[in-house]
């Protein structure tokens, strides 16, 4: 199937490299215009110059997503070169992995900033946007981690709770007014932010072996599986699901 997201203008925060990268080439590959931003400006330039090689409408601004000023100029740019936007695709996103008690007050902040008040701030400056063309639709990435809780990842798991309520909270208001908006939850992705997790998890005495991996999800995600499952939820494929978060971990969460 092609051209699910023909006509359309799409945003993806975080989409630089890793899930959101493969996010944009779907994206592109299914008819959407897409606009790049990160603050990976080297792998931001070069995704969007290879899809506007393979004949996309594709541009990138950067922007730290937690930052008000630096969205709204990312956003503004990426409309000026497009269009309005009419999907948006909250991706970004990092992870703090530390024992709790050793979990400070800055980090505390840091991740809140770039995993909650950028999905804020990115919806805020696109909504209006959608709203004024009747609607639009909105993805934001939770996680497992936002009901399935794992040791030294408290202030990681908080973050992604609240992501989760975001994107329920956002439809609930927004449905009469033509927006969706809904989580996409992955599983552990082959991604560097993933293969990091497993790393610092293993070096914290927390059992992500392969054996662990297999048993809990049959294999490491790959990034395609993630954009696959955000474009159902960005296409009109997807256009009573509202409010909703789609697991894409193989049942880890389910056991």
């Amino acid at each position: 199937m092609a051209d699910r997201l023909k006509g359309k203008i799409a945003i993806i925060s975080g989409g630089a490299t890793g899930m959101g990268a493969a996010a944009a080439r779907l994206f592109a590959a299914e008819g959407a215009a897409v606009g790049i931003i990160d603050r990976n400006t080297d792998a931001g330039q070069r995704l969007a110059g290879e899809l506007a090689g393979s004949g996309h409408r594709a541009v990138f601004a950067r922007a730290d997503v937690s930052r008000k000023s630096e969205v709204e100029e990312a956003v503004a740019r990426v409309v000026a070169t497009l269009g309005p936007v009419n999907v948006l695709f909250n991706h970004a996103g990092t992870i703090v992995i530390k024992p709790f008690l050793e979990t400070e007050e800055e980090d505390w902040d840091f991740l809140f900033d770039v995993n909650v008040k950028s999905m804020y701030l990115m919806t805020r400056a696109v909504l209006p946007h959608m709203l004024a063309q009747g609607g639009g639709a909105i993805v934001c990435t939770s996680s497992i981690s936002a009901v399935y809780a794992t040791p030294n990842e408290v202030l990681y798991d908080a973050t992604k709770g609240a992501c989760h309520m975001f994107a329920r909270a956002i439809a609930v208001e927004f449905r009469d007014r033509g927006i969706r908006c809904n989580a996409v939850c992955p599983g552990f992705i082959e991604t560097p932010h993933g293969l990091r997790e497993v790393r610092e998890l293993t070096g914290l005495g927390v059992d992500v072996s392969d054996a662990a991996l297999r048993a809990s999800q049959g294999r490491l995600g790959r990034p395609e599986d993630v954009a696959r499952a955000a474009l159902y939820l960005a296409s009109d494929d997807a256009d009573f699901v509202n409010g909703a978060q789609l697991f894409v971990d193989n049942c880890f969460s389910a056991v």
